[in-house]
């Protein structure tokens, strides 16, 4: 019995892991970097609100998963009208593309901190070995070999610390919740809102339950209905712990940069190069190095999730064969989808944009495609015909409709201070 808890701790941690580590992507990496030197520790509050709205949002995508048997598009399409159906794949489709697009980038600006290389070359070696991995190999092969390097992300823990910031204002930046009405304020919160509860998670979240089912020989929508409360209970273990880690990396990373660039007045992040600057307390002469295995690291993990995020929702919209239990000759247009997705992503990089500001602004599309998916995740975890008995308790509707409520405000707030 003492084996077996510890199993399902490991496996927690593991997949909490791959999950936390796939929401901290470069475009969050950019994006809580870019917070903290733009509105020092006065925003380190956004952490502590975000925390519960990470777990509701994930947490009820997993349940979905596993209760219905197949994910969240194939869902939407039974039950929702065709208008409805493609409003949220448009949306889904333009925000994940942008992300993976800047999250290649990303990469690439990291790697090229260390190999002095043309940019353009690095950005096309990324996607090739990305989608060699998504297509030759698993996705399986590329969390093994990657996740571990997501932990050199702790690093900014070390770096925030070293860099001694006045306690003072970092409590009352945590604890006390600094909100202004205004443009630069609220494209920063709808940024961080948009990269925290990226639609991309929701939908990857959803159909790895199902893959997880598929791999136990549930191979029909019949096998895999419904859940036992034991079931649900693990899945809450694991977002728990995913989303704590994704959590304290972004406390880390906003808290570091704020000692670091914003102290020294440096409030707009334009390379690379000055986001790793908040490294160096920790690493010296080495921020540059450890920075570029972060970045790397969670992009190798991230980019697939969001390609084939998108070409599952993408499959299930037009009812193709679709999996990563499938071998490419068994579902051609899903793999088709995944190979066009990244290409189009790795194309943006091509636009003459600065890779850095590209994070933000992706971050911010992602704001604007989550608050409809999360109303759409709401309404379907609270259908009877879709969940049975498994209907949302009291409290997870509360921190469902409460997050649902605070990213519609948010986004209208930002479109709000474009017209005043």
């Amino acid at each position: 019995m003492h084996s077996q808890n510890r199993g399902r701790v490991i496996r927690a941690v593991g997949l909490g892991l791959i999950t936390g580590a796939a929401d901290d992507d470069p475009s969050a990496i950019g994006t809580y970097a870019s917070a903290g030197a733009r509105l020092g520790p006065s925003f380190l509050w956004t952490v502590p609100v975000t925390f519960p709205m990470m777990f509701t949002a994930v947490y009820l995508s997993a349940k979905l998963g596993q209760v219905a048997g197949k994910g969240l598009f194939a869902v939407i399409r039974d039950h929702y009208s065709k208008k409805l159906l493609y409003f949220s794949l448009t949306g889904v489709l333009i925000g994940n593309t942008i992300e993976a697009g800047a999250d290649i980038g990303g990469m690439a600006a990291a790697i090229n901190l260390i190999v002095p290389v043309p940019v353009a070359w690095i950005v096309v070696a990324i996607t090739l070995a990305v989608l060699a991995l998504q297509i030759q190999a698993s996705y399986t092969a590329i969390r093994n070999i990657f996740r571990w390097l997501a932990l050199a992300l702790l690093a900014y823990g070390g770096s925030a610390i070293l860099a001694k910031p006045e306690l003072l204002p970092v409590i009352k930046g945590t604890l006390v919740p600094d909100i202004h009405f205004d443009q630069n304020f609220l494209s920063m919160l709808v940024a961080v809102l948009g990269t925290t509860l990226s639609a991309y998670l929701y939908t990857w979240q959803s159909n790895e339950e199902v893959e997880e089912e598929i791999a136990m020989g549930r191979v029909h929508v019949a096998q895999r209905r419904g859940a036992t409360e034991e079931e649900l209970k693990q899945s809450r273990r694991d977002v728990v712990f995913g989303m704590f880690f994704s959590n304290a990396v972004m406390y880390f990373i906003m808290l570091s940069t704020a000692a670091t660039l914003f102290k020294a007045g440096k409030t707009d992040i334009n390379s690379a190069a000055e986001a790793a600057e908040a490294l160096r307390p920790l690493a010296g002469n080495l921020a540059k190095y450890l920075f570029a295995i972060g970045v790397i690291g969670v992009g190798f993990l991230a980019v697939p999730v969001m390609t084939t995020g998108a070409a599952y929702d993408l499959s299930q919209s037009r009812g193709w064969k679709h999996g990563l239990h499938a071998k490419p000759a068994e579902a051609k247009k899903f793999y088709a989808a995944i190979t066009v997705i990244t290409v189009i992503a790795m194309s943006l990089n091509f636009l003459g944009i600065n890779p850095m500001k590209a994070l933000v602004w992706a971050a911010i599309v992602q704001g604007f495609s989550t608050p409809p998916l999360m109303l759409l995740i709401m309404l379907i975890t609270n259908n009877r015909a879709i969940m049975g008995e498994r209907l949302n308790g009291r409290a997870i509707n509360v921190l469902g409709w409460v997050t649902t409520a605070a990213v519609f405000a948010a986004t209208a707030g930002l479109v709000i201070t474009w017209f005043l």
